[in-house]
């Protein structure tokens, strides 16, 4: 999903909003600016789903801080990869300190203390990509040698990932949620490559850790698309470049075969319709509809099966009443 956050708002509340919104989707920092009463700060987001997502920020001079107390208080667990657009920022984490410039790619980490400055005579301008730790693939111990370093994107790995950085700033407008699941394997192993490769992390524990991901990634799109009828194991294998026979030995590994997972996920998301005073004038077939069962019978039957009683008995046992709406 794209957004846009809207700084319309009284020039006094500036500052306080594009704070929260850091806070809210990367990390709480203290922000502290020279002139909090004229902030002309924006933010564009785009979440790919999974907690993956690129930000980017426009933003004066400021100096910003996140300390152990604000980890203990609150930690997505999130590697934080900047690419440098415009403006001189200055940061230190760890035993590093690093002064990227415009074009350079920089790593943090939201679990460890740093402090952070920028310098400019009008705005700075940064993508950031937010990865989830348990989605990067790549021992966390090398990952945390290389934070507050400059990372090389002129050439390889590092200048692919540059590139769909700012493409996805540029085009993100353009794209229809349809295609989020796909852009966030892109990203998760572009990235992946990325830093694997300055880490030489190409062991046992990464192959796994790798493989790991990808099967967040398939679950992930999966569960987007449980109302497309046509959504078959097939279908998965196609959106992800692999063949029928890879995504069966990647769900193997984790205890189901593909139609054993998407029928899972289907019957799961139906149970909650069921249960959903929103939705409590809504047909048993319409229910099963929304879920990607084309046939209200064989969703009948799927149900009582997975359940032990048909849709209808499960939503009067919950004594299911439609909402009445609120008066104006």
């Amino acid at each position: 999903m794209f957004t846009i956050l809207d700084l319309d708002v009284p020039e006094e509340d500036r500052f306080d909003a594009f704070r929260e919104t850091v806070a809210r989707d990367m990390a709480p920092h203290d922000i502290v600016a020279d002139d909090v009463s004229f902030f002309p700060a924006s933010v564009t987001m785009l979440s790919l789903g999974e907690g993956i997502g690129v930000s980017s920020l426009a933003f004066p001079a400021m100096r910003s801080i996140r300390t152990h107390r604000l980890i203990r208080h609150s930690d997505p667990e999130i590697w934080i990869l900047a690419l440098i657009v415009e403006g001189g920022m200055h940061r230190e984490q760890g035993r590093n300190r690093v002064s990227p410039r415009p074009g350079e790619l920089a790593l943090y980490d939201s679990s460890q203390p740093f402090w952070a400055s920028v310098t400019t005579d009008e705005l700075a301008r940064s993508v950031v990509l937010h990865l989830p730790r348990r989605s990067v693939p790549v021992p966390e111990q090398a990952l945390r040698r290389l934070v507050a370093t400059v990372l090389p994107s002129e050439t390889g790995f590092g200048a692919l990932l540059r590139q769909l950085l700012s493409g996805l700033i540029e085009q993100g407008p353009a794209l229809g949620d349809a295609h989020l699941p796909r852009l966030s394997s892109m990203v998760l192993e572009l990235t992946t490559a990325f830093l694997g490769s300055l880490c030489e992390a190409d062991g046992a524990q990464t192959c796994a850790a790798r493989k790991t991901a990808r099967l967040l990634q398939v679950k992930s799109f999966v569960r987007r698309r449980l109302n497309d009828p046509e959504l078959t194991p097939a279908m998965v294998a196609a959106a992800h470049h692999v063949s029928l026979r890879t995504l069966h030995y990647l769900f193997r590994e984790d205890g189901w075969t593909v139609g054993e997972f998407l029928r899972e996920q289907r019957l799961e998301q139906c149970r909650g319709d069921l249960a959903n005073p929103r939705l409590a004038d809504w047909t048993i077939a319409a229910i099963g509809a929304r879920a990607g069962f084309r046939d209200a019978s064989a969703f009948s039957r799927a149900f009582r099966s997975r359940y032990g009683v048909p849709p209808g008995e499960y939503r009067r046992s919950l004594e299911v009443e439609p909402m009445t709406p609120l008066e104006s």
